[in-house]
């Protein structure tokens, strides 16, 4: 089988030869590659030859997730300015204006101010959400379809769930957290707009090629709280695995903080499987109590805590957890990093589970 039909043939249920490695290496790849730090092997390479040269997958969120365009309609003006490091976004609407600043690093940026503040700037927010339209560009899809190739299956990552979005995308956690105990009515109307909102993107994804489609929430327990997981969040996945099941989609989602206060919904939020579930001890759980958590049904993607493939970790310890994870969760299993390599990381060891999973048969 290919790396693309085992890839399907896990989210399908169907029988399969061998697991898939599929580690995510854009990060570690354009950082060194940057900084001129790339091992010398690796210098003349593109980045998908870099998986082929390390036999394992690509994870083609990178590919495929620009073939869905949100376009902003309405009364809107957006201006951006320059001042030193920092990038200035003012946009102005009908309903109103409100800002957002970025400060530039060397290869991202961090957000120093975000765009929703106040009630005042919830309402110009609920303007955007409700004057936008989702594009699917077939033409690109076909394309990066072609490049991809047998390499894996197309996949792509969803906008945030509704708090997840105002926490890292509109307001900030600690505003956020102030401001759905003191503007309770108008946090709820604007947690209401981006679930609305939403049903563009979600027809876009329904009426799409893409069968694997991931969750992209990067929750983390401590910040996204019980309680709050069960009044905005879990409703929300239920409704929305169910309506992409539906439509033939195969969903997982990326829960890469701590686990403790959440691992116990996993069974009930609808998906079939979680991404980038981090174990110790990187993690706050054990490999143990993730594997409770998802039971017999659910996939694990990835599985490798990112602090393995640092030098306090030994070969043998790779290989030894490896094969763990392998008898625990296989089939129900795409192996991976979690969340990725980071760029100190020693890509040798990338080779040396590749091999591992080669040689490792399904029982």
């Amino acid at each position: 089988m290919t790396f693309r039909e085992r890839h399907l043939a896990t989210f399908r249920r169907e029988p399969l030869d061998r697991v898939v490695w599929q580690p995510r290496l854009e990060h570690w790849y354009a950082v060194n590659k940057s900084q001129g730090t790339l091992p010398e092997r690796y210098r003349g390479m593109e980045h998908l030859e870099l998986y082929d040269d390390l036999n394992c997958s690509p994870r083609g969120y990178f590919m495929f997730n620009g073939c869905f365009r949100t376009v902003q309609e309405g009364d809107v003006e957006q201006a951006v300015g320059e001042q030193g490091d920092l990038t200035i976004t003012t946009v102005r609407t009908p309903a109103g204006e409100m800002r957002t600043v970025h400060k530039r690093t060397a290869l991202s940026h961090m957000t120093v101010e975000y765009l929703v503040k106040t009630p005042a700037d919830m309402r110009v927010q609920t303007y955007l959400l409700e004057h936008q339209r989702v594009e699917f560009d077939w033409d690109l899809c076909r394309r990066k379809d072609a490049e991809l190739g047998d390499r894996g299956a197309p996949t792509c990552y969803l906008p945030r769930v509704n708090l997840q979005r105002l926490f890292i995308n509109y307001m900030g956690f600690e505003n956020t957290i102030y401001a759905l105990h003191d503007h309770p009515v108008e946090m709820g109307a604007l947690i209401d707009a981006i679930n609305v909102s939403d049903d563009r993107f979600y027809e876009a994804v329904k009426a799409s090629p893409l069968e694997i489609i991931n969750y992209g929430d990067n929750v983390d327990g401590n910040m996204l709280c019980a309680p709050h997981f069960e009044e905005h969040v879990l409703p929300y996945y239920q409704r929305r695995t169910s309506e992409l099941r539906a439509a033939g989609k195969h969903t997982h989602c990326h829960w890469d903080g701590a686990l403790k206060p959440l691992l116990r919904y996993c069974k009930d939020c609808g998906f079939d499987g979680f991404e980038a579930l981090t174990p110790l001890p990187q993690g706050d759980v054990s490999l143990e109590e993730i594997k409770e958590a998802l039971g017999d049904d659910l996939i694990l993607v990835d599985g490798l805590p990112c602090t393995h493939f640092m030098p306090q970790h030994s070969y043998k310890e790779v290989e030894e957890d490896t094969v763990k994870i392998l008898n625990m969760f296989a089939p129900n299993l795409v192996l991976g990093i979690s969340d990725e390599i980071s760029p100190p990381g020693d890509i040798e060891k990338v080779r040396l589970i590749s091999e591992i999973v080669e040689d490792y048969s399904i029982g």
